[in-house]
């Protein structure tokens, strides 16, 4: 049976796959929280990956991006013995279609065991917004609305009403002076604006935020370790419904159990809800 001690990450060498300043908030948490003694690669780009200004494609989902950036960081200092990337996920909440959602995965790969772990935050109060416009005085209200300069702008021009960043792009706008050229250029080039928050991290600090409570996640999942065989990440992975109407007893909607399974043995632990049965107006045959 494996120990603690086999997954121990204190005073490990470990590469943070960044290039916007990421390690102002995961570095702090995982040295202090884990031990670990986290180095960044130099010249590291993480652009290659995927933008969200466009111009460069994601390929694949967001756990692939975060894992590609750890094999190449793991190319990038070949001394490494954990790997550590992060990767943000923005757009439309899938249930509330007027609201914005904001998805942070940040995931650590043990590259001696094989060992992979991930923290998670997902929340509503994210920045991500955009608006087409065909004046600069559109674009400066927009940007009064999101918190520029603290956070960042981009600007990007169109084609056919959508963004097309091969037509026009501008990053790193600082100042109310470089946005109006920016915007003024975009219309003049493409007849209208597409002036976006900058999701990046360095540039938006509502997204440092979550990034920073993805980490706290992946630092409370590297304690919680498997009672048979203290393999890390031994967290809740599934929800299961059908706790009893207390009328009728009728499975329903509600949450009955939550369950936690080792990666590693395999081991399953089903842990039920305090509550013992379910408000009727939750029963599908008592309130159909």
């Amino acid at each position: 049976m494996s120990s603690a001690a086999d997954y121990s990450l204190k005073g490990r060498r470990a590469v943070l796959a960044t290039m916007h300043g990421k390690e102002r908030v995961i570095r702090p948490l995982l040295e202090g929280g884990l031990g670990l003694d986290i180095r960044l690669p130099d010249a590291f780009d993480t652009d290659r990956f995927g933008t969200f200004s466009r111009e460069i494609k994601r390929m694949g989902s967001q756990l692939d991006a975060a894992r590609q950036k750890i094999i190449a960081a793991f190319d990038a200092d070949p001394d490494a013995e954990v790997g550590i990337a992060s990767e943000g996920s923005f757009g439309p909440h899938p249930y509330f279609f007027f609201a914005a959602l904001g998805c942070e995965i940040v995931v650590m790969r043990d590259r001696r065991s094989g060992l992979e772990l991930m923290g998670r935050h997902a929340d509503l109060r994210t920045n991500f917004a955009h608006v087409t416009v065909q004046s600069v005085d559109e674009a400066v209200a927009f940007a009064d609305r999101i918190g520029f300069p603290a956070h960042g702008v981009i600007v990007i021009g169109t084609s056919d009403s959508n963004p097309a960043p091969g037509a026009y792009l501008r990053k790193d706008i600082l100042t109310l002076e470089h946005l109006s050229a920016s915007v003024s250029e975009a219309i003049a080039t493409c007849g209208a604006a597409h002036v976006e928050t900058d999701m990046r991290a360095h540039r938006n600090p509502t997204r440092m935020r979550a990034i920073k409570r993805a980490t706290v996640d992946l630092v409370r999942t590297s304690r919680s370790l498997c009672p048979r065989c203290a393999r890390p990440g031994f967290i809740v992975s599934e929800k299961l419904a059908g706790l009893p109407c207390s009328w009728c007893g009728a499975a329903t909607n509600a949450l009955r159990a939550e369950v936690s399974v080792c990666t590693g043995c395999q081991y399953r632990c089903e842990n039920p809800v305090s509550l013992v049965a379910a408000d009727p107006g939750s029963c599908p045959s008592c309130n159909p």
